[in-house]
């Protein structure tokens, strides 16, 4: 009785009141579990050299991370998990212009926390894979993990063109499945369209650059390389490096 007592006035201590406070931390649980997944999916592609993954396991990992963070957070932040998305939202009168500063500062620190996480986690897997070095080009490249880069035949203007028109496909089809006036998906199903949507893109889109339709999940992932070790390389287009997951 005293226990029960005592958990119900933690619980009331510990709850938090203030909406705002509320949205921002759903959207930074929500990007911290779709980057940690995502990036744990493409170390596990490259540190095993493809023994233990491949990039179709890769991608849908990322999809399946999209599917697990939308439930985490959707009814609470809307789990926006993208700047693209929350800019959408902003220019379609659905989200407040000034929560837009808010939401992408904590999509890009969640990305860049959850990718030291990973690095934490496959910290040996990364130093054997590339005998004891961080690189960011030749055959024993790790930066790929965390961030994605551009395959060696790809312009700039190519690649601008590749990333414009894999983000307004992933826009567009989040809008359709969330329009009421289309053809419904079930309740509570969003999510697993949504991430069926993620991983069509991938599949189809992901050639060029590696589909990074998300810039907090590159950016925020993209600086912890850089202060983790790998260098201000992570930041130029690099030929000899190829595509990231």
């Amino acid at each position: 009785m005293g226990t029960a007592s005592f958990l119900t006035r933690a619980r009331a201590l510990l709850r938090i009141r203030n909406r705002l406070a509320r949205e921002c931390l759903a959207e930074l649980l929500a990007v911290f579990v779709l980057i940690l997944i995502t990036l744990s999916g493409s170390a596990q592609m490259v540190t095993s050299s493809g023994t233990k993954g491949n990039i179709l396991t890769a991608y849908l990992a990322g999809a399946l991370a999209v599917m697990v963070a939308i439930y985490t957070a959707g009814g609470v932040s809307g789990a926006h998990l993208n700047p693209a998305f929350s800019l959408a939202m902003c220019l379609l009168e659905q989200f407040p212009w000034w929560k837009f500063p808010i939401f992408v500062a904590l999509q890009t620190a969640a990305a860049f926390v959850a990718a030291g996480a990973v690095y934490a986690l496959y910290y040996d897997a990364i130093r054997h894979y590339g005998n004891g070095t961080l690189a960011v080009s030749g055959p024993r490249e790790t930066a790929s993990i965390f961030a994605t880069y551009p395959a060696d035949y790809l312009s700039i203007s190519n690649g601008f063109l590749d990333q414009v028109m894999a983000t307004a496909m992933l826009i567009l089809g989040i809008l359709a499945i969330l329009d009421t006036r289309n053809k419904g998906v079930p309740k509570g199903l969003e999510p697993v369209a949504v991430a069926l949507l993620v991983l069509s893109l991938g599949v189809s889109m992901g050639s060029n650059c590696g589909c990074p339709m998300n810039p907090a999940r590159d950016f925020g992932p993209r600086l912890f390389t850089y202060v983790a070790g790998w260098g201000a390389e992570v930041f130029r287009w690099v030929e000899g490096r190829g595509s990231g997951g």
